[in-house]
């Protein structure tokens, strides 16, 4: 398996919020990457994103800007990320397309390469599962927005060796974050207890005891977190929230069901502060 001196490129597959956020981070950081997705206008968006993040990030000068900048390349073709010494998928939360994504990287990737996926609930072990280097799979769970939060969660699968969470942990590292460690548990440690924080607090607003903004007022001042729980989950995607808290629910039961109003704010298509509206409105 190669060192972490030894990565030079490393490859993003997914263009998207958490894709586009991984890429800037370790641009930034020094890496060349390549941002692979499935359709040229993802990866344009993507490129975008990562271009006005590195222009916003004040801890870069003009020139750092540039050369970080110059370090990211897009491509729709997987085939590209044969020359990545490190892999970090951040497609869609499904299992299916997530095995499907790690067989094909499987037969792209040199042997020695270790492939970790940004699940926030599913199964690391599963996942790798589609591959041949189970050994070599882990999960690097960023959190969003990747620029700005400074933690990433090692998830650890059942044939993942300790000099595979030993690498991840440093790469996390390399790129200014503080890392943590997970067992291969349905939500590992953030979701498993933020999504069932989050759902009660939607049901708090929904069986009335407060206003949506004494509800997230009263968390923030009354435990000191930054963001309350309607407002963190306009910010993450209600259909973000709703698809974690489903895997969770149909993994450990009854205790993480979704409450009715987020699944009722989802058929709306109000997702949050993506679509312009979800517990609060956003505008331009």
């Amino acid at each position: 398996m190669s060192k972490l001196a030894d990565i030079g490129t490393v490859g993003v597959v997914g263009a998207g919020t958490m894709g586009s956020g991984i890429a800037q981070v370790t641009a930034a950081a020094g890496y060349d990457v390549i941002v692979r997705d499935v359709e040229s206008e993802y990866v344009r968006d993507g490129l975008e994103s990562v271009e006005s993040g590195l222009e916003r990030d004040d801890s870069l000068d003009g020139g750092a800007v540039r050369a970080a900048r110059d370090r990211v390349r897009g491509t729709t073709r997987l085939d590209e990320l044969a020359e990545a010494d490190l892999v970090v998928e951040a497609a869609a939360e499904e299992l299916g397309v997530k095995q499907d994504i790690f067989a094909d990287l499987d037969r792209t990737c040199a042997d020695g390469v270790v492939l970790a996926s940004n699940t926030s609930t599913l199964s690391i072990t599963a996942i790798a599962a589609a591959t041949d280097r189970s050994e070599r799979v882990v999960g690097i769970h960023f959190m969003n927005p990747v620029p700005v939060m400074p933690g990433v969660e090692v998830v650890v699968g059942e044939h993942t060796t300790a000099e595979t969470v030993a690498f991840a942990h440093a790469f996390a590292e390399d790129l200014g974050k503080t890392t943590w460690e997970s067992d291969d548990k349905p939500g590992f440690v953030v979701n498993r207890v933020l999504m069932p924080w989050i759902n009660e607090g939607i049901r708090a607003y929904d069986e009335d005891v407060a206003s949506k903004e004494d509800i997230d007022t009263g968390l923030k001042l009354g435990t000191n977190v930054p963001m309350g729980p309607l407002e963190l989950a306009d910010h993450i995607g209600l259909d973000i929230v709703l698809q974690a808290s489903e895997t969770l629910h149909e993994e450990l039961g009854d205790r993480y069901r979704p409450a009715y109003l987020l699944r009722r704010k989802v058929e709306a298509g109000d997702l949050g502060k993506k679509t312009g509206k979800g517990f609060y409105e956003y505008g331009e």
